[in-house]
């Protein structure tokens, strides 16, 4: 667990590096942008900002070895050539409608990787420009509204098709949409588009013009949070906790750091400030070993506000609560009667079917008055006089229990509670069923 955390942190890091530079006006490509936010998910897997780089170079040079003449073609031949190549390799565009807003549809690293097609218009752009500058193509994408798509830039002094132009023209351009076809799409095309979104004509180069890498970056962020909310909804635990992946709290914090650290207005000091909350929940629930990247990048972006204060709050709220003793609660005859399960026990719960395990236990409910009347404690068959149990549950959350919800009977610890169980635990012993306590400081007699 704790390797995993340390990896996990490190992978972050060099994401955020990577957006910190963008920020700072440093030339950052689109490919290593993006692939920023796959480092969030990554865990051990395949897939860090070297290895998409590398994935790319493989693409570019079996798109010339499938297609020799590539280097002679004409800007417009190469870029059918290669939007045709990644087509046919389902490295661009989805398999289906309805798996359009498909978590892992924005994240560069897994769409290279995946058998499936499993990149959204703005990663499939990305893919395409990224070939193309490997293979001699100027490539670029194109801020259009709602759908992203790449525009063909033809060397100074030709024409799209190669040809030569006359001195004081200006450079050609083509546009490519790499997620539905190899065809060219006509400039007048996406003018009537606009026209139809009631966008004034004045304002169409805007729209038909290169987007910055911070828009890409922007917009893959929304793109991320708006596949998660659209699948939130019909989240069953019991079946996608396990299979899960990119798991959607490592993505929605990728989410969040990133339009955190390139807002529109990058000038404005509080910019961003409106994702500090989500961002610090994210922090304090799952990834507690990213305070130090807190401290480091996102406290100097609010000098002298009072959202830097909150972050050093923060900050030292964590540390001390690391220094802190913990309370001993040790068993004496009158506990062992009232509390019938340890710590390290598994369970799964009732009435909502979650499966968790023990970290801690009160004698009776010992929450807020307001928490106890909020979820209707005193209207449990046995109240607030049973013995209430600190939980970890199989979806990252952290829960208080009471006793009567708790079915002990014997059942198999899915991976994904396995996973998590070394933040409390030493280890699982198959023996009695239980996981063997890393925290008897605080309960020596479980």
């Amino acid at each position: 667990y704790y390797s995993d955390a340390v990896l996990g942190a490190v992978h972050r890091t060099r994401a955020i590096e990577e957006w910190v530079k963008l920020r700072g006006g440093q030339p950052v490509s689109l490919e290593r942008a993006l692939a920023a936010f796959d480092q969030f998910v990554l865990h051990d897997r395949d897939g860090d900002l070297e290895e998409t780089s590398a994935r790319l170079d493989h693409v570019a040079e079996s798109i010339r070895l499938q297609n020799p003449e590539i280097s002679e073609a004409s800007p417009q031949k190469k870029a059918e050539l290669i939007a045709e190549y990644l087509l046919s390799q389902k490295l661009t565009g989805v398999e289906a409608d309805s798996q359009y807003h498909n978590l892992q549809n924005s994240f560069i690293g897994l769409a290279l990787q995946s058998n499936e097609r499993a990149a959204l218009p703005l990663i499939s752009v990305a893919i395409f420009c990224a070939v193309s500058e490997r293979l001699g193509l100027a490539a670029e994408p194109c801020g259009f509204p709602f759908h992203i798509y790449a525009i063909v830039i033809a060397p100074e002094g030709r024409d799209v098709d190669g040809r030569p132009l006359q001195d004081g023209s200006e450079t050609q351009r083509i546009y490519v949409d790499p997620f539905r076809s190899d065809k060219i799409v006509s400039k007048s095309d996406l003018e009537a588009q606009l026209k139809a979104m009631g966008i004034a004509s004045i304002e169409h180069e805007a729209h038909l013009g290169i987007a910055s890498t911070a828009d890409m970056v922007r917009r893959t962020a929304r793109n991320i949070i708006t596949a998660i909310q659209s699948t939130r909804h019909i989240h069953d635990i019991s079946i996608s906790v396990e299979t899960a992946y990119p798991e959607s709290d490592g993505a929605l914090y990728s989410a969040l750091w990133a339009l955190l650290l390139l807002p529109e207005d990058n000038a404005a000091r509080s910019a961003g400030a409106r994702y500090l909350p989500y961002m610090l929940d994210h922090v304090e629930k799952q990834f507690l070993v990213d305070i130090s990247l807190i401290e480091i990048f996102a406290t100097p972006l609010f000098e002298g506000s009072h959202h830097q204060e909150q972050l050093r709050n923060t900050i030292r709220v964590v540390r001390a609560g690391d220094l802190m003793p913990k309370t001993v609660k040790p068993r004496d005859r009158e506990t062992s009667q009232s509390v019938h399960f340890k710590v390290g026990q598994v369970f799964r719960h009732r009435r909502y079917n979650y499966q968790g395990v023990i970290t801690g236990w009160d004698v009776e409910c010992a929450a807020a008055e307001s928490w106890m009347s909020q979820m209707g404690v005193d209207r449990l068959s046995r109240g607030r006089h049973q013995s209430f149990y600190n939980v970890l549950v199989e979806d990252k959350s952290v829960r208080y229990v009471a006793e009567e919800n708790i079915d002990d009977s014997s059942l198999d610890v899915s991976t994904s509670l396995m996973s998590l169980a070394g933040r409390h635990f030493k280890r699982w012993d198959n023996t009695s069923k239980v996981f063997i306590s890393n925290i008897r400081d605080e309960y020596p007699d479980d």
